[in-house]
Formats: structure tokens, sequence, C-alpha cells
């Protein structure tokens, strides 16, 4: 049987768990700029999927997410140790890490956001001193 709240509670507690083990107990550099943003777990809470951000050392610098990745699957087993005594469950899940794509999307989309306010205020603009095409009473008497 399905329990979707308590895999959802599980997939909450999994994200805050494996979050402060990167942060406190896993000695990984290629891990040091790692953001745990969400975690999902199957109904049979046999699979827990980790979504993930990197970010970059610095603004203007590109993050590295293959080394990330690396860096995660290499401490795959010993996060799922720390899981499993955490959790205390009869079966501890089976974790994957994905890259989590939503703040680039959502950058995305606030660019085309913009860009169509932008054109928007450009139409009004243009739209102000406009006259209609015709006569100015274009109904026959």
């Amino acid at each position: 049987m399905v329990d979707n709240a308590r895999a959802q509670r599980m997939a909450k507690r999994i994200l805050h768990i494996v979050a402060s083990a990167i942060e406190r107990e896993i000695k990984d550099p290629r891990l040091e700029f790692v953001t745990i943003t969400d975690a999902r777990v199957t109904g049979d809470l046999h699979d827990a999927t980790v979504f993930y951000t990197v970010r970059g050392k610095s603004i203007s610098d590109e993050p590295d997410t293959e080394s990330a990745a690396e860096g995660l699957n290499r401490a795959k087993g010993q996060l799922r140790k720390i899981v499993g005594d955490q959790l205390s469950v009869r079966f501890t899940p089976t974790l994957s890490f994905e890259l989590d794509t939503v703040p680039e999307t959502s950058a995305r989309m606030e660019d085309l956001l913009a860009r169509a306010r932008k054109r928007d205020a450009e139409l009004a603009e243009l739209r102000k001193n406009a006259t209609p095409a015709g006569d100015a009473d274009p109904y026959k008497e």
C-alpha cells in the first residue's frame, strides 16, 4: 500500500539529513558549493532522489556541476549509511542525485518576462501618438 504522506515526511527528513551530512561530515572539497534543494521518495519507500544545485566560487564563475556530481556519487554509500542510522527504518532507501534545473529555468523565465515587459512598454509608447487608419468616422451616413 502506498502512503504518500509517509513518503513526503521521509523525503523531508532525508533532505535535512543529507544536507547536514554534506556540510558537517563529508570532507570532499568538490561538495563545498553543493546545496541540497529537494528530495523525493517513491511510494514503496525504497528509492530516494535528492536534488541539488551547485553555485560558483564567485558570482561570475560557472559552477562545476560535473565535479559535484562525481563527489556526490563517490559519497553515496557514506550518505546512505548516515541516512540509515538517523532514519531508523527497516530498509534504508537507495539514494540517487539529480541536478536541480529549477533555478536556471526560473532565471530564463524572468529574462523572458523582462523582455516582454520592455516590448509592451515600447508598444504603449508607439500607441500614444498613433492615429487610426482611414477616415476619422468610418461609418457611412
